[in-house]
């Protein structure tokens, strides 16, 4: 190979790194932790964020996802989920696919709608998404061809928690992780991700609203996830249970994506405060040992960011409230006065952390353990914020209770 072709080979390597850094494929990005690597932060945060484009797309808390120069979402309008590709740069419909989904809501989760809550996937060309009632679909991403489904029914005589399909599905070496079912009757599965066969499922409790993530730990892969009623690590290769904790929360509302922090994994939920444990294995058997445990923060729906030695998140207690512990103990460093919101989603990037609210603020804090520090506040939308926000290189993506909107600073 002469040296221009050498030369070339390297500016379409770094260019397609680049575009990946930039791309925002998955629940909480391309890491699963709600770090954004690309975000180029102003030295100046601007007095207002500039709209780009705005369009309605359905109703739902599925949050949208990022691929290449596409946006993709899943959505409800009327009693049909929406699967959709918009452009990045101008909002402009590229492809769709509509199928009917009769769905009754539980009368708790009325004021939360029928739509989708579910983040899709975009992994090597391939689109997955995942309904409120339980289908979970696989598009080629470029064209929008459905190229398989499975709603479940003939595995599970119910297909979905009592509020709704909330997981999100993640790829794991060619395997679609999900759980499926419903209470008290679920899988965990793993997928082929090329054909949606069936590769090993673990059946020994019914799914959360949770989403998976995959470790490392004492040198075997494991999926970890809050399942209805426990907290659980299974083999990633064959799906063999390892670990488990007993873990239930009222109503069984288990929905906090966990964090793992060097060899510890973090945990939450409603009223259960944070808790950091190690899993270790000593004569063939794994055991969970709780290292420590804050009483003082305990998140509902809202998931964590890691930056550093330091876990910053939102409790339910006060309203909603703000808060930093020092990872290593537990110790809580600061937190926000409250009456914040039900719920945020957080981001992090740069040395700042964004929390959007379920009230359409976004509240842009200086990411240090010392003081709870707000460097700027912008109102998103005009209605309910309950999806997570996609932050990139200079974008803002929003989805409110009926609209996408791209913002830039």
């Amino acid at each position: 190979m002469n040296r221009h072709l050498v030369a070339l080979f390297f500016v379409a390597l770094i260019c397609s790194q680049n575009l990946q850094s930039q791309d925002w494929n998955q629940w909480r990005g391309p890491n699963r932790d709600g770090s954004s690597s690309s975000f180029k932060q102003p030295k100046v945060f601007p007095d207002e964020l500039k709209k780009v484009w705005s369009v309605e797309v359905g109703i739902g808390h599925s949050s949208p996802i990022v691929s290449g120069e596409r946006v993709f979402l899943l959505s409800r309008v009327g009693e049909q989920e929406v699967v959709a590709a918009y452009g990045r740069e101008s909002g402009k419909l590229i492809w769709k696919d509509a199928y009917d989904t009769p769905y009754t809501m539980n009368p708790a989760a009325m004021s939360h709608g029928k739509g989708p809550k579910s983040t899709p996937l975009v992994a090597n060309g391939r689109l997955y998404t995942f309904g409120i009632s339980g289908i979970l679909s696989c598009y080629n991403a470029s064209t929008g061809k459905l190229l398989w489904r499975n709603d479940f029914r003939k595995k599970f005589p119910v297909q979905s928690p009592d509020f709704g399909t909330a997981m999100s599905p993640m790829i794991e070496k060619g395997m679609l992780i999900v759980h499926a079912g419903g209470p008290d009757n679920g899988a965990l599965l793993a997928l082929d991700a090329e054909t949606g066969n069936e590769k090993w499922s673990w059946t020994g409790d019914g799914p959360a609203y949770a989403s998976p993530i995959a470790v490392d730990l004492n040198g075997t892969r494991q999926i970890v996830t809050q399942s209805q009623k426990n907290i659980i690590g299974v083999a990633a290769a064959n799906g063999e249970l390892l670990w488990k904790i007993p873990f239930e929360t009222d109503y069984a509302q288990n929905s906090v994506t966990p964090v793992i922090y060097k060899d510890m994994l973090i945990f939450s939920g409603i009223d259960k405060g944070v808790f950091a444990v190690r899993v270790t294995k000593e004569d063939g058997r794994w055991s969970p040992q709780t290292v420590w445990q804050n009483e003082k923060a305990a998140m509902y729906l809202s998931s964590p960011v890691l930056i550093g030695d330091y876990l910053y998140g939102m409790t339910h207690f006060r309203k909603g409230q703000f808060f930093c512990l020092d990872a290593r103990t537990g110790e809580t460093k600061w937190t926000s006065v409250g009456a914040e919101g039900e719920n945020a989603a957080i981001i992090h990037g740069g040395s700042v952390i964004f929390f959007l609210d379920n009230n359409a603020d976004l509240t842009i804090v200086n990411a240090t353990d010392k003081k709870y520090e707000v460097l700027k506040k912008y109102t998103v939308a005009k209605s309910p914020t309950w999806a997570e926000p996609v932050i990139t290189e200079d974008e803002i993506f929003i989805k409110d209770l009926n609209s996408l909107t791209l913002w830039t600073f």
